[in-house]
């Protein structure tokens, strides 16, 4: 065996590496872009958070996930016997120039480097071996190519077993400058499924335009099609703009009376029977309606991911379908509806910083924040759960036109806020000319939008679906990105689709994840792991960005959206692991859990998680809440013990045994184990017991007695069965 040759080592990892261990704390180098490892190598450690495997583990604790997770804390340690080995699954074959290893105490006297195409016994190459390492840091300069990268143990310097804390893996592709795109004009030519109307346009050519991508659309669940209804500035008469699946309605004024529609923007269910549950992915923002029957009002009658946002309704909105059937939505924000708003069959909805009419019933769980004309609060009878403000927010950035081209409107952060942002005249924020943006349009590379990112370019996302290659990586603050016709993102082999720096103030909106058919660790990921940074005066907001776990086709993902940075909005997101479409099964749709949330003091306001197979929601940060929850568990658990051995199934929302400091208003969880309607699941909720851990009105509901929640939260209320579908209701906890 034979050292190979090394070169000077990187003196921006080796000076990081040591710093951090006598720190004893998370290393940036190890998770995120560092300074170039010398001239050859790239700046960002692709092993981290890869797939990692393992010949054998010490204990449960000491996984070997733990030695790709940028936390020198952590680590991952094996058996007391030689060899073992430590692997990573780099996601696509890849340009090996640098590896560096933070052994623990227990190291490798003896040990080699290698790669391979497969992972296969017999098809692992060396890229270099020692017998005489000494542990410690070791910065080793190498040449190989393949996707999996192991390090092989034959001879412990110990007793104990190997123990590595922290592997990185640096890429043999220099570093170049990246090439910037040519500038977005201020009026860009967009793509054919960006439709724009003008007052001058008559109502019947209108018309006629909308009805085709409606036909299209109406019952188009899991289709590629994605279409944006754009009306500029002005009026529009007779017109009924019925919107279907991955449609956004919007408007392109500076503020929602900008835009009138006299007439109505729909949305019924006849495509599914009269049953509005499955309507999903639609939108509509930023313009007025004065509906065109005053009794009925206008008809918005949605599920989950289909938002209502800067809207003037002048008359009633009706949530419903027609008939009243099945309903289970629902989001508005920063709206204001001049008369009642009947949910009628909806079983639970969240309305924010809004002003409404009145209120007209509730069946399962409604709840309000910030809302002028809000009922008042009565849970369970009838279940209203009314906030008087909302504690801070910023909304949703939003696209309109003006004289200088299309711009994007940022609004400011509000703390406390109540009503609308609009009410006392035009939105108080910040306009970005859309030529500061990347326009991003279908068959663009992801090596294309991270150039434009790296560049100090915004991203505008036009309707629809993106495959990534490679994860993208936004690393300046205040990065705006911004979708429009629930653009789609889809990772190619197993990378994951976006990473979003440690940094202040980036705004996420519009988005659609859809997990590839390799399994990603983590589909979308804020902040860096450990980092201590706060951006409590300019926060990161994740708003409108949906998640989807099978459904359009087989697709599994670990986990959905992990907020690592301190301080972040979560403003309305649905993470969904399918419970129908195609490439759908327990072991075929797999995805662990919905929502991780490490940093402290985020917010989350209107949060849908549903089906995952483990811990749905886990909140692990300090000083977080959560203003209403809607969660379905699994459907699809084939028996008890397929689900859990150890214990009777999951919690939909776990905060965890460290945090000291919570609070949450307006929960709910339900069960509809078809597969096994004996299933018993032993809580909805599950927090540790702390008078600053607070709970305010929860339900628990099993849908049509298949399966049972033995409890609400912890071992109290409960329990949820039988084929009534009546919830189980608990004010407070403790």
């Amino acid at each position: 065996m034979r050292h190979h040759a090394l070169r000077p080592p990187g003196r921006t990892v080796r000076a990081l590496l040591s710093a951090a261990l006598m720190l004893g704390g998370t290393v940036a180098a190890l998770g995120a872009t560092t300074g170039a490892a010398h001239a050859a190598c790239g700046t960002t450690n692709v092993a981290y958070n890869r797939p990692a495997t393992s010949s054998s583990n010490e204990n449960s604790s000491l996984t070997p996930n733990k030695a790709v997770d940028g936390n020198l804390s952590t680590r991952w340690s094996s058996a007391f016997s030689d060899p073992q080995w430590l692997q990573v699954d780099l996601g696509a074959a890849t340009d090996v120039c640098q590896v560096v290893i933070s052994w623990q105490n227990a190291y490798a006297k003896a040990f080699s480097v290698e790669v391979s195409p497969t992972g296969a016994a017999g098809s692992w190459t060396s890229i270099y071996s020692t017998t005489t390492s000494t542990g410690g840091t070791q910065t080793l300069n190498v040449s190989g190519n393949g996707r999996y990268l192991r390090v092989y143990g034959t001879q412990r310097a110990t007793g104990y077993g190997y123990s590595i804390k922290e592997l990185a893996v640096y890429s043999g592709t220099p570093t170049e400058p990246p090439v910037c795109p040519t500038p977005t004009p201020a009026n860009p030519t967009l793509p054919s499924n960006f439709i724009v109307f003008d007052p001058s346009m008559s109502a019947a050519t209108i018309q006629g335009r909308v009805n085709e991508v409606f036909a299209q659309q109406e019952a188009n669940q899991f289709g590629a099609q994605r279409y944006v209804l754009a009306f500029r500035p002005g009026t529009y008469s007779g017109i009924n703009v019925n919107t279907g699946f991955y449609t956004s309605v919007i408007g392109l004024g500076r503020n929602p009376d900008d835009v009138v529609i006299n007439g109505d923007v729909t949305v019924d269910a006849g495509w599914f029977g009269g049953n509005a549950t499955q309507n999903f992915w639609r939108s509509i923002e930023n313009l007025s309606i004065v509906p065109s029957n005053a009794n009925n009002g206008d008809r918005w009658a949605v599920a989950q991911a289909a938002p209502m946002r800067r809207v003037h309704v002048r008359g009633k909105l009706n949530l419903a379908p027609n008939g009243y059937g099945w309903a289970s939505g629902g989001y508005i924000a920063d709206s204001k509806i001049d008369g009642s708003v009947g949910p009628y069959s909806q079983q639970q909805w969240y309305t924010r910083d809004s002003s409404i009419g009145g209120w007209v019933n509730g069946v399962w769980n409604m709840v309000f924040s910030g809302v002028q004309g809000a009922p008042a609060n009565s849970f369970p009878s009838p279940p209203y759960t009314v906030v008087g403000s909302t504690p801070v927010i910023r909304d949703k950035p939003y696209l309109y036109q003006s004289g200088n081209g299309y711009e994007v409107f940022v609004p400011n952060l509000r703390t406390n806020a109540v009503g609308t942002t609009w009410s006392g005249g035009s939105t108080p924020g910040t306009s970005i000319p859309l030529s500061s943006f990347f326009v991003v349009q279908p068959g663009v590379t992801a090596a294309a939008i991270n150039a434009a990112l790296a560049c100090g370019r915004h991203l505008f996302f036009t309707p629809g679906v993106y495959h990534l290659s490679q994860t993208l990586n936004v690393t300046n603050p205040d990065t705006v990105i911004l979708g429009e016709g629930y653009p789609t993102l889809i990772p190619d082999n197993g990378v994951n689709a976006m990473n979003v720096a440690d940094v202040d103030g980036v705004k996420l909106a519009g988005l659609l994840f859809d997990a590839g058919t390799v399994n990603s660790d983590t589909l979308l990921t804020v902040g860096r792991a450990g980092s201590g940074a706060r951006h409590a005066a300019n926060p990161t907001t994740v708003q409108d960005v949906f998640f989807r776990i099978g459904g359009a086709g087989p697709g599994k993902a670990t986990k959905s959206l992990v907020v690592n940075a301190h301080d972040t909005i979560i403003d309305h997101i649905w993470a969904w692991r399918a419970d129908h479409g195609s490439g759908v099964g327990w072991t075929v749709n797999t995805a662990d859990h919905g929502l991780i949330v490490n940093g402290n003091s985020v917010s989350a306001y209107g949060l849908f998680v549903e089906h995952y197979q483990k811990d749905e929601v886990i909140w692990n940060g300090q000083n977080g809440r959560t203003i209403f929850f809607q969660n379905e568990k699994p459907y699809d658990p084939p028996s008890q013990s397929a689900w859990r051995t150890d214990a009777r199934g999951y919690a939909a929302y776990k905060v965890a045994d460290t945090v000291t400091s919570h609070e949450a208003w307006g929960m709910g969880s339900y069960c509809n184990f078809t597969a096994d309607p004996s299933i018993v699941n032993e809580h909805g909720f599950e927090t540790p017991v702390n008078p600053n851990v607070k709970f305010h009105d929860l339900l628990t509901v099993s849908l049509g007695g298949k399966g049972t929640i033995a409890h609400v939260i912890n071992g109290t209320g409960g329990p949820a069965q039988g084929t009534n579908t009546v919830p189980v209701y608990l004010v407070s906890f403790p």
